[in-house]
């Protein structure tokens, strides 16, 4: 396990836009989660203890904030030297989201994604928060700060956001 800090991206940086296919085989543009008032997009995987460690805050957090905030999951992992982030694996998560595979890791690129999990909250397709879900990871009794649920509830109710925020932290991404 190689350790990854998310980079510090510009003050209302805009969303690239993507094509991918989620596990249901149907294919997803970012166009298509602009009905709601944010996007949180996740690049994620299904083997890193990062990743593992955040699908139940992020289900969580999507069953607060779904009705008003897109969550969608991206894969960008080498399935052939990591077949546990197979499209076949993926398949197997029971997800309330989402969840697309980004084969040609041509989208983590475009987002200059490091890690598992890196977190991308938009508004209107600008990036509104890219830190981390909240201040430990390996131990949710212990979380003092949720840093991610305080930036969807600054976003849903119009407020600007603290440019400090601190990088999301987790496995690299496993690129070709």
């Amino acid at each position: 396990m190689s350790l990854r800090f998310s980079l510090k991206l510009p003050d209302k940086w805009p969303a690239p836009d993507f094509e991918l296919v989620d596990t249901q085989g149907n294919l997803k543009k970012l166009a298509d989660f602009q009905d709601k008032q944010g996007l949180l997009i996740v690049f994620t995987c299904n083997h890193c203890p990062y990743a593992i460690a955040a699908w139940p805050l992020l289900i969580e957090l999507h069953k607060e904030f779904g009705d008003k905030v897109n969550f969608v999951a991206i894969n960008s992992n080498d399935s052939v030297n990591y077949p546990a982030d197979s499209f076949d694996k993926m398949k197997e998560l029971a997800l309330p989201f989402p969840y697309l595979y980004d084969e040609t890791q041509e989208v983590a690129r475009a987002y200059q994604a490091q890690c598992t999990p890196d977190l991308y909250l938009f508004k209107d397709s600008k990036l509104y928060y890219h830190g981390r879900i909240n201040d430990n990871w390996e131990y949710p009794g212990k979380v003092t700060q949720e840093e991610l649920k305080q930036a969807l509830e600054s976003l849903i109710s119009g407020n600007e956001i603290s440019a400090n925020q601190k990088p999301s932290q987790g496995c690299s991404i496993k690129w070709k």
